[in-house]
């Protein structure tokens, strides 16, 4: 498997493990989120990955997306809901298979009114740096 797909899965099951998250957004965390889902949720965005290797190692550095989607009044709920995530990821020793996790750390967020969706609408950009374990 990628290491990207390998990232996204513990990414995923790192998320859905949460106490904290659990009551907010239940397993309701989607690679894309169905129709008619119920508010709020998480959606995994764009990845992208580049080669990080170096002379002795392979390896990648990949920037993810998590988007956080409320209806709940104001920013409030969204932003919560992003500051438990940011709290599951950041600097997270995850286990990948067949990788190693160097770092994992949040770069960037936002939080927004999307007029479109009548929703909040919350970004969090993650950088994450892998290595190969096998060859």
């Amino acid at each position: 498997m990628s290491p990207a797909a390998e990232l996204q899965k513990a990414i995923f099951a790192a998320l859905g493990a949460s106490p904290a998250l659990a009551p907010l957004v239940g397993a309701r965390i989607f690679d894309h989120a169905p129709a008619n889902v119920a508010f709020p949720y998480i959606t995994f965005g764009r990845t992208s990955v580049y080669d990080w290797s170096t002379g002795s190692e392979s390896g990648t550095e990949q920037l993810f997306t998590l988007h956080v989607w409320s209806k709940g009044k104001g920013k409030k709920e969204a932003l919560e809901i992003m500051d438990l995530a940011r709290a599951v990821l950041h600097e997270a020793a995850l286990v990948l298979d067949g990788y190693h996790l160097v770092n994992l750390r949040l770069e960037f967020s936002e939080a927004r009114y999307d007029d479109r969706n009548e929703a909040h609408h919350g970004l969090l950009r993650f950088r994450a740096v892998t290595e190969q374990t096998g060859h």
